[in-house]
């Protein structure tokens, strides 16, 4: 299932996929994968995501 309130909350700040990858130390491609739903992060990047786009958990990862 694509994450896509992750890639809504990262266009809200104004950030490519690039931009959020070097902040938070991972590769253009992690955040792709994660974005297209193809890849499970683990709870460590969930979180320095989060931390970096100002949202929770619960608003980023969280399935309806």
């Amino acid at each position: 299932m694509k994450n896509i309130k992750l890639k809504l909350a990262r266009i809200e700040k104004d950030l490519t996929q690039e931009q959020l990858a070097e902040r938070i130390n991972v590769t253009r491609q992690t955040i792709g994968l994660i974005e297209a739903g193809k890849y499970n992060p683990s709870i460590k990047l969930c979180i320095a995501i989060c931390k970096e786009l100002d949202k929770t958990l619960n608003d980023i990862f969280w399935e309806e």
